[in-house]
């Protein structure tokens, strides 16, 4: 369980990155946010059939960066595209305007995997972890907010979002 330290205001987390706990820089902004708190924007999610000249249309109209692919008919998550990268593929010829998504997404490995599910109701030291690489092994760009089963993908948060929050927020 999460606790916090007296002197720095300092979350304290269990961490597999070395065995050492995840020690949060921003705790003392966050007093008790979550993701909600970001106010994340609705996710905007695609099907792997469309073009990817839809993704980036669709992208560019709201500013995001990372877009969900859903099964059209389940509409389970499949994968995401990250738009810089899309863009990277793009200008390298890899694909083209009027291919599937599928050509491009990055799909979700769900095999032998533990995925950690970040809700609205996720603390932001948990978000703040999870970017860091705690519990998935890995830095991450951005986080999939889904509802508590993780039935629904309601927004993305990103580590930008993150960082806009602490600016915004008096220490």
């Amino acid at each position: 369980m999460a606790s916090t330290i007296g002197i720095k205001g300092a979350h304290i987390g269990p961490s597999p990155l070395g065995g050492k706990p995840f020690v949060s820089k921003w705790s003392n902004r966050y007093r008790g946010a979550t993701v909600q708190d970001l106010e994340p924007p609705s996710a905007l999610s695609l099907n792997p059939s469309d073009p990817i000249s839809l993704a980036l249309l669709s992208a560019f109209e709201r500013d995001y960066t990372h877009l969900t692919i859903i099964d059209s008919s389940t509409r389970s998550l499949l994968g995401y595209i990250a738009i810089p990268q899309l863009q990277a593929q793009l200008d390298g010829g890899h694909v083209k305007p009027e291919d599937p998504l599928s050509a491009a997404m990055v799909r979700f490995q769900r095999k032998g995997r533990t995925y950690k599910v970040i809700t609205m109701a996720t603390p932001l030291e948990e978000l703040e972890e999870f970017f860091e690489g705690g519990g998935v092994g890995q830095k991450q760009d951005f986080a999939v907010v889904t509802d508590e089963a993780r039935r629904f993908v309601l927004g993305v948060a990103t580590k930008d979002d993150l960082e806009e929050f602490v600016k915004r927020r008096p220490a």
